[in-house]
């Protein structure tokens, strides 16, 4: 009983936080925000009853909105990106079925964090037009250049959301236990109805100059989902709608992964959740999103830390939160037409913000080059070319930086005296003979040279061949100990030149 009572007040907590989150995206995404609520039902009870976590909240993502956004457009309508969606949704299963969860741990932390700060980034720009009140489809580019029309009063709707989610972040509110469990999302468009409601009644005039959500009153689900846009099953030979289904696998799935990481830091779980299991559930809720016109799914570290901190101790908290999404979307969809686009736009902005914090960029840089260097590369990637090249450009380049460090240490030519000492420090491939040659060349003829390699265990043919043709052919003495063996049965290597033919200079 107790359980219940706990599970209930962090279901409804839930619900409050997830429900401004859901009309948001979608809203931001450019799509009906009845299909973020879609979204939120399906996440909130069919992929929980398949997850093996009992914490993680799933739905849309304030991450996925930029790539939503350029998927529509540069397919050209919501169905093909739908298939894309249940395309992508078959990855997601696939990689579960093929155990691909593991492979999280070979994705940088400077990539991901600059894969949270490009999405922060780009949500910032995509909604200050919309807490400018300015008129629908214009960008943040015709706003600079001064050719778009400002609301005052969308203005000051988000202004003071900002105002409430900074407040409500600040020590100020934590230290009251009455409004720490109520989330300042919910305030801030709590606020917005409010405006809406004495705008109604005192100027009724300025209504016009506050865009609100709209929304279809549903009678039933049948009704509801007579609303939904199906997806077009033919496009499944479209290229472009294949990579669309890769970035959205990709990108969801490592958001995923990622929360669920974050997840087992606030609240762990024994055994811990299998990330393979996890890329199942989403795999299947992507699916079905597809189908029935829905929006992307990934596992929202927001919510689920929300879920966490409000006392859940069961999945009955999620449940909870999806079945309030649904009575809400099936019989309260007029409060909802009372919420004003610019609170969402404030809720998006501070959500942006929070991902792209100047404390992340500051962090980055104090690790060094071989962290800040790839991050900024895959925010520029990302903002410049899109998600998937963004990522792949911020991979490459750390693999770049990698390499170059692991060439920069492999080797150390050193003087002593009269002869030289050539440290191998670690295992040799082909990638390091130019390095080995640049040293081979710095030492003069008719020189001591003494191989160190105690510590390695390998040495590619490539490179013994290298090491071979200078004892050969070079007019400096080589000397080696043993060198190791190629193959698994121990075999030696004969050294170079007998120690007793060395010569000093």
């Amino acid at each position: 009983m107790n359980t219940l009572r706990q599970d209930s007040l962090a279901g409804i907590v839930v619900f409050l936080v997830a429900l401004p989150l859901c009309l948001g995206i979608a809203q931001a995404s450019g799509l009906p925000p009845f299909v973020g609520l879609l979204t939120g039902i399906i996440g909130g009870l069919v992929v929980t009853a398949l997850s093996p976590s009992r914490f993680a909240v799933s739905g849309p993502a304030a991450g996925l909105v930029t790539i939503v956004v350029a998927a529509i457009e540069s397919l050209g309508s919501f169905s093909l990106f739908l298939m894309a969606l249940v395309l992508a949704g078959a990855l997601q299963l696939l990689f579960g079925i093929l155990r691909a969860g593991r492979f999280i741990s070979l994705v940088p932390a400077s990539v991901i964090k600059g894969m949270l700060a490009a999405i922060g980034i780009l949500l910032i720009m995509q909604q200050i037009p919309v807490a400018l009140g300015t008129a629908e489809e214009t960008g943040l580019a015709e706003v600079v250049q001064g050719n778009a029309a400002f609301s005052v009063t969308a203005i000051a709707v988000a202004a003071g959301g900002l105002l409430v989610l900074w407040l409500w972040g600040s020590p100020l509110i934590r230290r009251v236990k009455s409004l720490r469990w109520i989330p300042g999302p919910l305030i801030a468009v709590l606020l917005g109805c409010v405006t809406t409601l004495l705008l109604t009644h005192f100027a009724p005039q300025q209504l016009a100059a506050l865009p609100r959500i709209t929304l279809p009153a549903f009678g039933s689900l049948g009704d509801l989902l007579g609303e939904l846009e199906s997806p077009a099953w033919s496009a499944w030979r479209n290229p472009s709608v294949w990579v669309v289904a890769v970035t959205l696998a990709l990108v969801a799935s490592l958001e995923t992964l990622l929360s669920q990481e974050a997840l087992k830091k606030l609240r762990p779980q024994n055994p811990p959740p299998s990330p393979n299991r996890e890329m199942v559930a989403q795999g299947v809720g992507n699916l079905l999103s597809g189908v029935l016109g829905a929006m992307p799914i990934t596992a929202v570290i927001v919510r689920s830390s929300v879920n966490v901190s409000n006392g859940a101790q069961s999945k009955l908290s999620i449940f909870i939160h999806g079945v309030l999404l649904l009575i809400c979307g099936l019989w309260f969809s007029g409060l909802l037409t009372l919420i004003p686009l610019a609170s969402l736009a404030a809720v998006l902005l501070y959500t942006g913000y929070k991902l792209a914090t100047p404390r992340l960029f500051i962090e980055q840089f104090r690790q060094g080059a071989a962290q800040y260097v790839p991050f900024l590369a895959t925010i520029g990637g990302i903002i410049a070319f899109g998600m998937l090249a963004g990522i792949g450009i911020g991979l490459a380049t750390q693999m770049a930086f990698s390499l170059w460090r692991s060439h920069r240490h492999s080797l150390q030519l050193a003087r002593y005296d009269d002869h030289y000492v050539l440290r191998i420090q670690q295992n040799l491939t082909f990638m390091h003979n130019p390095h080995l040659l640049a040293l081979l060349a710095k030492i003069p003829e008719k020189s001591v040279v003494i191989v160190e390699h105690d510590s390695v265990g390998y040495l590619d043919p490539d490179v013994r061949a290298v090491l071979d043709d200078f004892a050969e052919n070079a007019a400096s003495a080589l000397i080696s100990g043993r060198w190791p063996a190629a193959d698994l049965n121990g075999r030696l290597v004969r050294p170079l030149r007998d120690p007793s033919d060395c010569q000093a200079p």
